[in-house]
């Protein structure tokens, strides 16, 4: 399964004679390649190329002097194999603009109504316009809601495009957007648990806090979160049980329990403490949350916080133990 788009980097030179015998014979050999216009113009002395697949791959590549960069959701020359990679923010602001500009006209080409949700046309490109995941994932949030029941793609997508316009995963957006996956098909479930992680942004960074993702502890494991206020951090962990139809569990509430415990005894166990455990409900009907809602039921670990959230932004659930965040401005606690 190829991972989410980067770039190649080649310190050589490349003529345009080079480009044509290495990079485009070949790939007009193997898959039908021809050589197009870039859609857009870029500065700083690059010349580009843009590179078109029969089977609708397409790939860029941007050289000049002694250096080059190649990207594409193609199969990649072989005069390129060795070649290292490097993330968006890593090489030449000109060329990973350029380069944003051209995969984003496609996309919003491919699928129109995207292009009025630019932060997350923009934050999740590098798995919309991948090899593998670029109908996958497109199409979770297009038929699927992003993991929201009972809501359509229009106001669920409206709902992460609010997350994603703080900014505050900007940084990270590698490592979220590779979240999502790059599989060739929809995996509902981990995809779902994916956008947990994103709501959990969402209310911690709606609480005041500046969140790191991935962080690393002494066991070896990585929590999802560190929340911090410029006074104190805290890590969060972030589950997201399933509702009963699609697991074994016979209730709501005892899938809430499970989850809660798969976490409590594995992970968070061998971190031995210290962490919120946030149980994100989001994948639950009314009905079901309903009796979540009703019973409150324990979690195995605490400090926790059990919740759901809807598209339209609003939020609530209860807590469990004594949670070191400030959370009342991001969402309505019922147990209070």
């Amino acid at each position: 399964m190829a991972r989410p788009l980067r770039f190649r980097y080649s310190p050589e030179s490349w003529s345009e004679q080079r480009v044509r015998r290495q990079i485009l014979q070949p790939l007009r050999n193997n898959i039908g390649a021809r050589a197009v216009s870039p859609r857009f113009d870029v500065n700083g002395g690059w010349e580009t190329h843009r590179f078109e697949m029969q089977n609708g791959d397409v790939a860029l590549f941007a050289r000049r002097d002694e250096e080059a960069y190649w990207m594409g959701n193609t199969e990649t020359p072989q005069s390129l194999w060795k070649t290292d990679k490097y993330g968006w923010r890593e090489i030449p602001y000109t060329v990973s603009r350029w380069a944003q500009r051209e995969l984003l006209a496609d996309l919003h080409e491919a699928d129109p109504w995207l292009a009025d949700y630019p932060h997350i046309s923009w934050f999740f490109l590098p798995v919309f316009m991948s090899k593998d995941g670029r109908e996958s994932t497109r199409r979770f949030f297009r038929e699927y809601a992003g993991g929201f029941p009972d809501a359509g793609r229009r106001e669920a997508t409206r709902f992460f495009e609010s997350v994603l316009e703080t900014g505050a995963l900007d940084p990270y957006r590698h490592t979220m957007s590779g979240k999502l996956g790059t599989s060739n098909h929809v995996d509902h479930v981990r995809m779902s648990a994916a956008m947990g992680e994103f709501i959990a942004a969402k209310l911690l960074v709606d609480a005041g806090y500046d969140v790191t993702p991935e962080i690393e502890v002494t066991t070896g494991h990585s929590l999802d979160y560190r929340a911090d206020d410029g006074d104190t951090s805290t890590l969060v962990e972030v589950t997201r049980p399933q509702p009963p139809a699609d697991r074994a569990a016979a209730s709501p509430v005892a899938a809430v329990r499970e989850t809660a415990e798969t976490k409590a005894t594995g992970q968070l166990a061998e971190h031995g403490g210290g962490a919120v455990l946030f149980v994100d409900c989001s994948s639950f009907r009314d009905d079901a949350w309903a009796a979540v809602r009703g019973e409150r039921p324990e979690v195995s670990h605490r400090p926790a916080v059990v919740y759901r959230a809807r598209p339209s932004g609003h939020v609530e659930g209860y807590s469990k133990g004594s949670v070191p965040l400030e959370l009342e401005t991001a969402f309505e606690f019922v147990d209070r």
